[in-house]
């Protein structure tokens, strides 16, 4: 609060500036990380504050945001600590750049200035500013690959990802070698696609068995899917269709969109195994299936011809085919995928704006408790900022808060639910006794 003072001026009038509002923290897809270890150990984040405003209407600054990059492929859930509980979804960061608000800065008060009115030419009164917003997220990574390696352990996915890229993971001849996924980005024919190699999955690994849910998720990202089986049948003598079937069922009950991806079967280490009787059912199989999604139309648009090939990765046979019907599949399902988010775009709003809508939405809206004994109680975030903002030493202020309580349509609500004069009505820490006209017309209960 501040009037003008100055020589030959006796009656200046309001001049106090604003307080500055405080950053926001802001969340941004940064294709130059590849992981969430910078958040597993440091977990608290502060924008900076807003300064003070001054006389003579002078405001202050704002707050720098906070920007925190993630990887892209990050999504970001809102959390309650006190529970230990995911809640909704927020954002799904999965293009360079995409960015949300997770927590939006403090609103600085009003200065003096912004309260005169015809009646009201000295307002003696200013809002404070409003405590900064907090908040608990969850993040998760999933990866972003244009194919994902799936099949059993020791099937031989992390050599293969070794031979085709310039990736380097663990190689062993025992089971799960391979406990967090690797990417490799292949190149052929001037062209690129990144492959995931996701650890072996096994029966029950729907439902966790061996951290298959945590291995499943990062296959959602895939628009492709290479099953790798193998043809020696390992050290336990398996059988390559039956393993093909137990992880076709296995995707099927983690996810049906998952399942129903685009696959090429690869029948890998047909340098130590013959591969002659494994072919022909392998091929019936992957027919039967491809039938069941065209509703049993070869002719049908959705018929995909099964492919298989059969590899070595230690050898390298059989790879360049593999390779170039793999890139030939990437290209296609990046061209519809292109167009179907060209079709889309102009109607598909920003996180960052949906959330912002959702966050305004729930800003405004308040609730009316009945606690009995004739008091009530009203919650919601802008009538509560409302009194935050209110100088309590300040009858002028207090007044202010009263008619602007009345505008929000708070007065309405609590006779709505039952409050007459004389209650007492309660926000945050303060009490208020009900004073409203809104009842004067109501006939006594003597009248009826």
């Amino acid at each position: 609060m501040s009037f003008r003072r100055e020589a030959y001026v006796p009656k200046g009038g309001p001049d106090g500036g604003d307080g500055g509002d405080g950053g926001d923290v802001v969340l941004i897809a940064d294709p130059s990380l590849s992981s969430l270890i910078d958040y597993r150990f440091k977990h608290h984040f502060k924008a900076q504050r807003g300064t003070h405003g001054k006389g003579s209407r002078m405001h202050g600054s704002r707050g720098e945001d906070l920007l925190l990059g993630v990887p892209i492929g990050t999504q970001v859930y809102a959390y309650d600590e006190s529970t230990k509980e995911t809640g909704e979804l927020i954002a799904d960061l999965t293009a360079a750049g995409e960015r949300v608000i997770v927590a939006k800065g403090g609103q600085g008060g009003r200065g003096n200035i912004h309260f005169v009115s015809s009646t009201r030419r000295n307002p003696a009164f200013a809002e404070l500013g409003e405590p900064a917003e907090e908040t608990w997220l969850e993040l998760t990574m999933k990866l972003m690959a244009d194919a994902a390696l799936i099949g059993m352990p020791s099937v031989g996915k992390s050599s293969l990802i070794a031979k085709i890229s310039a990736a380097r993971p663990k190689i062993a001849e025992y089971p799960f070698t391979t406990l967090v996924p690797n990417l490799g980005v292949v190149s052929i024919d001037y062209d690129s696609f990144v492959v995931a190699d996701i650890p072996g999955l096994i029966e029950g690994a729907s439902e966790g068995r061996g951290l298959g849910t945590e291995f499943l998720r990062h296959i959602e990202r895939s628009a492709l899917l290479l099953h790798i089986l193998d043809a020696s049948g390992s050290w336990e003598g398996r059988d390559p269709l039956q393993d093909y079937r137990i992880i076709r069922s296995e995707i099927e009950k983690y996810s049906p969109d998952l399942a129903s991806r685009p696959e090429i079967v690869v029948l890998n280490k047909a340098d130590i195994a013959d591969t002659t009787e494994q072919v022909k059912p392998l091929l019936d199989e992957l027919q039967k299936r491809a039938l069941e999604i065209a509703g049993g139309n070869e002719y049908s648009p959705d018929y995909v011809k099964p492919q298989l090939f059969i590899v070595s990765a230690v050898t390298g046979q059989g790879l360049d085919p593999l390779l170039r019907a793999v890139n030939q599949r990437v290209k296609e399902l990046r061209a519809a995928a292109a167009a179907a988010d060209a079709a889309t775009q102009s109607s598909m709003p920003t996180y960052e704006k949906i959330w912002e809508h959702k966050r305004k939405e729930r800003d405004r809206a308040f609730t009316v408790t009945n606690l009995g004994g004739n008091v009530y109680r009203v919650a919601g975030k802008t009538v509560e900022r409302m009194v935050i903002q209110t100088e309590w030493e300040n009858d002028e202020a207090i007044a202010y808060l009263q008619r602007r309580l009345e505008r929000f349509g708070v007065e309405k609500a609590l006779v709505a639910a039952g409050a007459r004069n004389g209650d007492e009505i309660r926000i945050l820490g303060r009490s208020f006794a009900l004073e409203t006209n809104l009842l004067e017309d109501e006939p006594d209960e003597e009248e009826f």
